[in-house]
């Protein structure tokens, strides 16, 4: 069975170029116009995933994306323009799981979208044994314990702590404020400075190929961890 894909999307042409993509490569797609027609679409076929424009005329795409989000796990992925970076960050901390600027390659949205469906299929799942496997990166958080192509890799605590959390959401961006609040504590939120200072180390320890990033910065967002010998 086809994986239906809702977009909710008020622009004719975009919505009907969406729709003859995603359609060519086997998925069954809705559109929906408005942001209500989106969340009662939702509501009613259960979709795989859904592509949401942010600048809907009745109800403000971050509202929609918060309002799906609270009954609803189904990956999000939100258009946005090119100069709403607080946007992104603001979608993302309401329960986005990635976005796609705009003017939007159909490739990049393609490959967003194949991430954010392979990661469903999974369904996210906490483990048993809380092992995260990303490539060739194993995150045992038990044992406190970091392997890179089978070899120990030695990492301060709060190191740890930060490729833990993104382990566990492979491929998923999550933002500044979303890190230092799971990793820093409650009380932080814009320190970014520690961020970068600690993905540079991150980076350095786990010998990153500058040409295959592993740990990957989205500008002004956030960060994600994918494993580069993947294609999206």
């Amino acid at each position: 069975m086809s994986e239906r894909i809702v977009v909710i999307e008020d622009s004719t042409s975009i919505a009907r170029a969406l729709r003859a993509a995603l359609s060519a490569r086997g998925y069954d797609v809705i559109v929906a116009t408005t942001g209500q027609d989106g969340i009662d679409a939702t509501a009613t076929n259960d979709p795989a995933a859904v592509i949401l424009d942010l600048g809907l005329p009745d109800i403000d795409g971050v509202e929609v994306c918060r309002r799906i989000r609270a009954w609803s796990d189904v990956p999000i992925l939100v258009l946005t323009a090119d100069d709403s970076e607080h946007r992104k960050v603001e979608a993302l901390d309401d329960g986005a799981d990635d976005y796609v600027t705009k003017p939007f390659s159909t490739p990049e949205l393609l490959a967003r979208l194949r991430v954010a469906l392979r990661r469903r299929r999974g369904n996210d799942p906490l483990p048993a044994e809380p092992v995260h496997t990303v490539g060739d990166l194993v995150v045992d958080v038990a044992h406190h314990r970091v392997d890179v192509a089978g070899e120990r890799v030695e990492l301060t605590p709060k190191e740890f702590g930060f490729l833990a959390l993104l382990a566990r959401h492979p491929g998923r961006v999550l933002t500044h404020r979303v890190i230092l609040q799971e990793v820093w504590g409650s009380e932080y939120g814009s320190e970014t400075q520690y961020l970068r200072v600690y993905a540079s180390q991150l980076r350095k320890k786990l010998g990153e190929d500058p040409a295959r990033p592993r740990l990957v910065t989205e500008p002004g967002v956030g960060y994600r961890l994918v494993d580069p010998n993947e294609p999206e």
